[in-house]
């Protein structure tokens, strides 16, 4: 089963941008559907950006799209979210997931996925 973890969190000013990775091992991103929940203060765990096997197909929660982008470098074996435009309300702690697909079908369930990082910590002030 492939092992995730992710990086790139911090604290940052409302309008500013983090990048977090999600790095596999065990297992290549190229045969993965992936994905990024996030989690915040008295929340539940909701879905944020996916992205398919091959990278060809994304889709994004109405509110991130057009300041989050995903995407996956399967040289580096890596995923990654460029968040810009920060919002107090993009405050969570962010967790990446990942399942075998050979269908390159996008996933947005919870339940879609069994191999998840361990999250990183992003937190915006205004």
């Amino acid at each position: 089963q492939v092992q995730l973890v992710e990086s790139g969190g911090g604290v940052v000013q409302a309008g500013g941008s983090l990048r977090l990775s999600c790095a596999a091992s065990g297992g290549t991103v190229g045969t993965y559907a992936m994905v990024w929940f996030r989690k915040g203060p008295r929340k539940a765990r909701e879905f944020v950006a996916a992205i398919s096997r091959s990278g060809s197909k994304t889709s994004y929660a109405t509110s991130v799209k057009d300041r989050f982008t995903i995407s996956k470098e399967n040289g580096k074996n890596t995923m990654y979210l460029q968040m810009n435009n920060l919002e107090p309300e993009d405050t969570a702690v962010y967790y990446c997931a990942a399942r075998v697909d050979f269908s390159d079908w996008l996933y947005g369930g919870v339940l879609d996925f069994a191999s998840w990082g361990q999250g990183t910590q992003v937190t915006v002030y205004s």
